[in-house]
């Protein structure tokens, strides 16, 4: 079992290499340059928050950015935050929000072909993705069919076990409660919403994504505001860093320019999921009148996730000082939440609380509409009981090959989604000519 484990750890470290990181943030550029959407990203916001019904679709515009949300705004972004700091210094956060500025215009395209090669399944309810583009859009079903395989596989380590191990742990840690107590709850919880499939997973969604995104954000503000002093001095120092290094203070053991742009584009693309393919399979249910419209909304979450949440976050661990602690990962978040008396701790246990689960919901839709592709309507149902069932085994059980599992999965996702962004870039530039102007 070590030995599968270490074998799984090194060919999650190659997938996740160099090489991957060049074709993701090269896509990003490509397509910020080729579109030059973060333009209109003031309307895409405004146009985000309006509920109007139009078009076909299962879902409003809001209720698919929220799905979307609750997938992605994770527990990376708060303890993986802390992991790109402690291995790259404060200079990581510039580069993981730079990534996150030029991750809008690959979300923005994901979206836009979701909606324009999505189909209506039996069930008369929309089906869309990476997977449909592939196959409508380029004629290559066979390599659909590899994205919805790795994404079902995906889905079940960073969707379902791997969210609901860091809640019981998280659980079991502060208040004692047993594991496979906790994992009866969020199993329950799990199935009240997502047996009711998207329609209701989008109204739980509208509810809790906006509820633990302003609460964290007003948390992490509160403690800001308590050091208030350190933040300018916070800021210069992340920025000097991003392009000179970092040099071992504390605890701290020095980082150089490389490491702070190798584990801060990472972060980035690991938080937002610009590229992995996952977002535009929600954004395909949503009532829309054109492709664009849709896409400029689900551009929004690389926006809120990585350059509000996760740039948030990185202040709060530099500017309370945590970072120079030594300390990784969740002890180090832990760390810096808790140097303002009660209030820190609170924001975040309510944050991990609430990002872990929503990750739970938003994945099951992705996953299902996976094994919708593979297998057809007939195999949803079971699934959504195996996704149930697997939130308990999460709860009771650390997986660190399915953790492993789902690494390697999750980049085998963006590679044939990639492959469909830069084959079809020239349908995205006449599509967003056609109903925004310009190129």
């Amino acid at each position: 079992m070590q030995t599968l484990e270490a074998f799984l750890g090194r060919l999650s470290d190659i997938v996740w290499g160099p090489p991957m990181l060049i074709l993701l943030v090269g896509t990003h550029i490509f397509l910020t340059f080729r579109l030059g959407v973060q333009r209109y990203l003031g309307k895409a916001i405004k146009l985000s928050f309006t509920r109007t019904r139009e078009g076909v679709g299962d879902i409003s515009h809001f209720g698919a950015l929220m799905t979307a949300l609750a997938a992605t705004i994770g527990t990376g972004n708060i303890v993986g935050v802390a992991t790109a700091v402690a291995a790259g210094g404060p200079g990581a956060i510039f580069w993981l929000w730079v990534t996150g500025i030029f991750g809008i215009a690959t979300k923005y395209s994901e979206a836009l072909l979701a909606v324009k090669y999505r189909i209506t399944n039996e069930r008369g309810e929309m089906a869309g993705g990476p997977m449909y583009v592939l196959e409508q859009g380029l004629r290559l079903r066979w390599l659909g069919i590899l994205f919805a395989l790795f994404t079902a596989i995906a889905g079940f380590g960073i969707g379902s076990s791997v969210q609901a191990n860091s809640i019981a742990e998280m659980l079991k840690a502060s208040l004692g409660i047993p594991g496979w107590i906790t994992g009866l709850i969020l199993a329950f919880l799990t199935a009240q919403v997502i047996i009711g499939g998207i329609k209701s997973i989008a109204r739980v969604c509208e509810l809790l994504v906006p509820f633990m995104a302003v609460f964290y954000i007003l948390g992490c503000l509160i403690i800001l505001a308590f050091n208030y002093q350190t933040i300018p001095q916070s800021i210069a120092l992340i920025i000097k860093s991003a392009f000179t290094g970092q040099a071992a203070v504390g605890g701290f053991a020095g980082a150089t320019v490389i490491a702070a742009m190798r584990y801060g584009v990472a972060r980035g693309l690991f938080s937002n999921e610009s590229g992995l393919g996952s977002a535009p399979i929600v954004a395909a249910a949503a009532q829309t009148s054109n492709p664009v419209r849709q896409a400029l909304v689900s551009c929004t979450g690389t926006f809120w996730d990585t350059v509000i949440v996760c740039a948030l976050t990185g202040l709060v661990l530099v500017s309370t000082g945590s970072w120079t602690t030594g300390l990784n990962g969740a002890a180090l978040t832990s760390q810096a939440f808790s140097t303002i008396g009660g209030i820190g701790p609170v924001v975040l246990s309510v944050g991990l609380l609430t990002f872990a689960y929503s990750t739970i919901l938003g994945w099951s839709y992705y996953c299902e509409k996976a094994v919708e592709y593979l297998f057809g309507t007939w195999a949803v149902y079971p699934y959504r009981w195996l996704w149930v069932i697997m939130v308990f085994v999460g709860s009771v059980t650390t997986l660190k090959i399915v953790w492993s599992f789902a690494d390697i999965a999750n980049a085998l996702m963006a590679i044939p989604n990639l492959i469909a962004l830069l084959a079809l870039n020239g349908v995205l530039v006449d599509e967003t000519r056609r109903f925004l102007g310009g190129g």
